[in-house]
């Protein structure tokens, strides 16, 4: 803490005014329709060649000599706006830009937007407009970020059709997932088919996988920044769509004009609506079936200027998926069903301190439970006796955080903050509940709730001298369970070397501590995952990640940027072989559980086109990724499940005109890792007295093969979309069509073992084979959504 508070006080001296005279302009840099602040827009002086970039609600600071300045604001798809003036004394400046008439640069930047990507020191890190997902290619129409930043390099998806995020041989619970600044445990509807995330409602994405500023941590492999909306401060608009599986609605408008707006979306699936009166209709006169099939979302979010320094913010996410159903005849009832979701909700202050000084204080709530329930109820001669039994876990976060963004001048950018967060868990339990005979049976079985208290502390500063920009910065944590105490210290190091006008070298460390786990299987992710916190068995995830990379932009449209990297996770967690945690709740979870190591490295190519008619990008990845437990495989190094050596993503936009939109995206990847048994041999199956049971016979036990050893077959498939646009006097219209898998190749989910019997032509002679067999679930699918916005 002492030379956290040292190292503060050197930089805090760094913006003391030395020589010349200087003045400061600070503001706001905002849509000039909608009022939305706008984030990372450039703020440059022709004169000086000094600029500032907006932070994430639009606030710059640039502090120049006395002097007449030569402005530039500008943000990638608006039209520029340049102000000159005589700087003599400190400035506040608003502005609104103003949207381009016609946008010809929608991008996925691996930069912020409107910045060169060498000019920056941040690397393994790519924003993704939300102009650009919902242009995407995707499976029933249904837009979605997650599927998304599966194409990018270094991410990969968990299987077919999955949304979950496997990035740089980390696992999903090892991303940090922030919905305006919210922790977010379950990302995913329908089992993983869907993501959480209307698009609909959210402002930015930005995902980054290494070189971690300080500001960051509590994961080790990457952070996903998602923010919504603030809601129009001018005037009133919506937009939606209607799909074959989901409909879809977002409005935001001003409460008061220029000082209070609000936004809320929705989003529901309606399987539940079509099938329920088709199941209704075929079953039995005197039976009755209920069925509940659907998942909803819904976000909400309240914006409040005070003054020109003060500002408000309450938002909120609720979301559930529902799978249920009710069966009831004369004679009984049975009710059977899970359902899964989030509650998020913060409440932001924004507070200019001074015009190089913004502070961001948020109050954040985040819960996700999962409840399993299964009834039954018996009717006999007027009795009846019912027996119910209900499986519940979760987790839930009430958190504070400060953040600090001071900006001395324009060659230090310095950040630093606070928070505390306590977590509570259920780790899984099971309450049992009958009555029968006047009798009466209740009783709770499993694990008891779990508390801890998680700290952070971080300084950094992205400071500039000449050719070299260096973000140097230090993330302290610790974290409190029962009666231990757990604390790391972690540095922070990013480089970047600018050769030339349009060359850089960029070079990063940073070190990550996780303290709270979630218990998964390897092949595939339940809503019944359990988050658990690290204990005084159960050590803390660490990891420390090197990584050197290039960039350089041809001309103004192509952006190329090559990254290596290198991984190394200790303290990583996993079931031991066969434990499961649904089945022997008595006995405590980390008796289930093992840690072990984990080894990540490889390469990542990235080349986009961001201008012009035709825009997109291809990514490649080449990649190793290595787990190794003491207790599986015999304590041998296996590949990761997600291991693959080969990653290829290619996107494609093309805007035919102004009504007709293509899009492609071709995808390739290597097998998914797999373990298969290799060989088999009888085993007696043994009566009372130890002697073979004559009766029964003999028993097959099937074993060895070293874990994932096999792969599955290569991945690859093409999805095709086109957009047809149509304006009207007061509102827009999109139809969209789609087909995902176009060439329909038949890509495997899953293995089995198949039976069949041979019959040997030479011999005359019949006899039983086996083989594995990969399953597809996904064929070619077709879809088509309506869009509109007004």
């Amino acid at each position: 803490m002492k030379h956290l508070l040292s190292a503060l006080f050197f930089l805090l001296a760094c913006g003391l005014p030395a020589g010349a005279q200087k003045h400061t302009i600070s503001g706001y840099i905002r849509d000039a329709g909608s009022g939305e602040p706008l984030i990372s827009a450039n703020v440059y002086d022709s004169r000086s060649s000094s600029g500032a970039v907006t932070n994430t609600y639009g606030f710059f600071s640039l502090t120049l000599p006395a002097d007449s300045v030569f402005l530039s604001f500008s943000y990638i798809g608006y039209d520029a706006v340049r102000r000159e003036l005589y700087l003599d004394k400190d400035i506040s400046l608003n502005i609104g830009l103003e949207g381009a008439v016609q946008l010809e640069e929608v991008v996925v930047s691996s930069t912020k937007s409107g910045a060169r990507i060498e000019e920056r020191t941040q690397m393994s890190q790519i924003d993704v407009p939300i102009a650009q997902i919902k242009r995407v290619p995707a499976l029933l129409g249904e837009v979605d970020v997650l599927k998304a930043l599966q194409l990018l390099p270094g991410v990969q998806s968990g299987g077919e059709g999955q949304t979950g995020l496997y990035v740089r041989g980390g696992s999903p619970d090892q991303n940090l997932v922030l919905l305006d600044g919210v922790p977010v445990y379950n990302v995913s509807h329908l089992l993983g088919i869907f993501s959480v995330f209307n698009a609909d409602a959210i402002k930015n994405v930005t995902l980054t996988k290494g070189g971690f500023p300080a500001r960051y941590g509590g994961r080790l492999s990457s952070v996903l920044e998602i923010n919504m909306k603030e809601g129009n401060l001018q005037e009133f608009h919506g937009e939606g769509a209607i799909g074959l599986i989901s409909s879809k609605l977002a409005l935001e408008a001003p409460i008061v004009k220029d000082k209070t707006s609000f936004l809320i979306s929705g989003r529901r699936t309606y399987a539940d609506l079509i099938f329920a009166p088709i199941i209704n209709a075929s079953e039995e006169p005197g039976t009755d079936l209920k069925l509940d099939l659907y998942f909803y979302d819904v976000n909400a979010k309240i914006q409040h200027k005070i003054n020109d320094k003060h500002r408000l913010y309450l938002s909120g996410y609720f979301g559930s998926d529902v799978f249920a159903n009710e069966f009831r005849e004369e004679d009984g009832r049975f009710k059977g069903g899970i359902d899964w979701g989030n509650v998020i909700s913060a409440l932001r202050w924004n507070w200019q301190l001074s015009n190089k000084l913004f502070a961001n204080t948020t109050l954040t709530y985040s819960r996700y439970r999962v409840d399993i329930l299964a009834e039954f109820e018996d009717r006999f001669e007027g009795e009846t006796e019912t027996y119910s039994a209900k499986y519940f876990s979760g987790i839930e976060d009430l958190a504070a955080r400060v953040d600090f963004d001071f900006i001395p001048n324009p060659r230090h950018y310095v950040r630093f903050g606070a928070s505390a967060t306590n977590h509570r868990y259920e780790p899984g339990a099971l309450a049992l509940n009958a009555e029968f005979a006047e009798e009466q049976f209740d009783t709770l079985v499993g694990s008891q709730n779990d508390y801890s208290t998680e700290y952070a502390l971080y300084l950094e500063d992205d400071m500039q001298f000449g050719a070299l920009k260096a973000n140097l910065g230090v993330h302290a944590s610790g974290f409190a369970v029962d009666d231990k105490f757990y604390s790391s210290v972690q540095p922070r190091l990013g480089l970047r070397y600018l050769l030339g006008s349009n060359w850089s070298l960029k070079g990063s460390f940073a070190t990550m501590t996780q303290f709270i786990n979630l218990l998964t299987s390897e092949s595939f992710s339940l809503p019944t995952d359990l988050w658990v916190p690290s204990t005084a068995r159960i050590k803390p995830q660490q990891s420390w990640q090197a990584a050197l990379g290039a960039a350089r932009t041809f001309g103004d449209e192509y952006e190329v940027s090559l990254e290596g990297y290198y991984k190394q996770m200790h303290n990583v967690i996993s079931y031991k072989e066969g434990a499961s945690f649904l089945f022997g709740l008595e006995n405590d979870w980390q008796e289930k559980v093992t840690q072990g190591d984990g080894e990540s490295y490889g390469l990542e190519l990235f080349i986009q086109k961001k201008t012009g008619r035709l825009s997109g990008w291809l990514g490649y990845t080449l990649s190793w990724n290595w787990r190794q437990f003491d207790e599986i495989n015999s304590g041998r190094r296996f590949p990761f499940r997600y291991d693959r050596r080969h990653d290829v993503s290619l996107v494609l936009n093309y805007e035919m005109d102004e009504k007709v939109t293509f899009s492609a995206a071709w995808i390739y990847g290597t097998g998914n890792a797999v373990t298969l048994n290799t060989f088999r041999y009888p085993h007696d199956v043994y009566g009372g007295g130890g002697f073979p049971n004559p009766f029964v016979g003999n028993a097959e036990i099937e074993s060895g093969g070293r874990k994932n050893a096999f792969r599955m077959s290569d991945y690859h498939r093409l999805d095709l979309s086109f957009q047809f646009h149509k304006k009207k006097r007061k509102w827009e219209r999109t139809w969209v069509f789609g087909v995902y898998n176009a060439y329909y190749h038949r890509n495997p989910y899953y293995m089995i073992l198949d039976r069949e019997r041979v019959f040997d032509t030479e011999t005359g002679q019949s006899y039983e084979t086996r083989r594995f067999r990969e399953v597809s679930i996904l064929p070619i699918i077709p879809s088509v959504s309506y869009q509109f916005k007004f």
